[in-house]
């Protein structure tokens, strides 16, 4: 006897609370964040030590991404050239003309570079631009470390190209752009160790808790950089990131104090999103459910 046709259509299932979301909706899972339970255990090098009973974590235990690695690291360069050539070319436009853009307009040329980037590329690398994100995101397993190499070689290249076309256009004004502290070593390496700790614990937020709305994720992040350079800009330069600051620097030639901007950004990223993931809400801690998750495409 046949079977009546009483079932239902086949969709997917809405995410359960504390799985891990792209920072834009899509229907593709991007490298930003992604399920980790999608992939079966393998036998590889671990690197977490199991309870008993329990498998252990493995180095490359990720899933099988949908979007091919050449195009995450297509748009990690354009969207990290996009980027250094917005928020370097308002200091040195600032330097050019005395003061033109002032603190304000720098902090909104790099904070509104950092949203229309995760609005147009974030479906397709996750628009990381940063390789202090990217390895925080990779330490706590958000993101594979068999890419890191890839998006970290692409954001450099992306900052060293547009720091040359920079100094192309406005020659000899480029050191305008280039972030020396005006303070102590030590005042500049806590401000820029603080700023990017809000900067990633505001992106892990809206990257990995479906609780959050993933919809605002680049309007969440620009409004972060711009404050954070309104706070930091006239002391460390606001980097934030370590090709924000090496690119120009090589374009420039001046490398003064440059290891405050590889390694503060790096300790605060991974900080950061240490502290958004330990005060993160638990499955079953919250009275509501997770939101729908939704796309801005309609």
């Amino acid at each position: 006897m046949p079977e009546s046709e009483t079932g239902t259509p086949g969709g997917s299932a809405p995410a359960t609370p504390g799985t891990p979301v792209p920072l834009i909706s899509s229907m593709r899972v991007d490298s930003l964040s992604y399920d980790r339970k999608s992939m079966p255990r393998c036998k590889c090098l671990p690197v977490t030590v199991p309870t008993w009973g329990q498998p252990h974590t493995c180095f490359t235990d990720f899933p099988t991404p949908n979007v091919s690695l050449s195009r995450k690291v297509g748009a990690e360069f354009v969207g990290t050239f996009i980027l250094i050539f917005a928020a370097t070319a308002g200091p040195i436009v600032n330097q050019k003309y005395n003061g033109a853009e002032t603190l304000i307009g720098n902090a909104a040329c790099a904070g509104l570079a950092v949203m229309i980037i995760i609005l147009s590329t974030g479906h397709i690398s996750g628009a990381h631009l940063n390789p202090s994100l990217t390895i925080a995101f990779a330490a706590l397993r958000h993101f594979p470390w068999t890419q890191v190499p890839a998006y970290i070689a692409a954001q450099v290249s992306g900052s060293i190209c547009a720091s040359f076309a920079l100094k192309g256009v406005f020659h000899p004004f480029m050191s305008g752009g280039v972030t020396v502290p005006s303070v102590s070593t030590g005042q500049a390496f806590a401000l820029e160790l603080i700023i990017t700790f809000n900067l990633l614990f505001v992106v892990t937020a809206v990257a990995t808790d479906t609780r959050a709305v993933g919809e605002l994720a680049g309007i969440a992040v620009g409004a972060t950089v711009m404050l954070n350079i309104l706070i930091a800009g006239p002391s460390s330069g606001g980097s934030m990131n370590p090709v924000r600051t090496l690119g120009p620097a090589i374009a420039a030639g001046n490398y003064e104090k440059l290891w405050i901007y590889l390694a503060a950004p790096t300790v605060g990223a991974i900080v950061g999103a240490a502290t958004y993931t330990l005060v993160k809400l638990r499955d079953g801690e919250a009275a509501d459910p997770p939101r729908q998750v939704r796309s801005f495409r309609r």
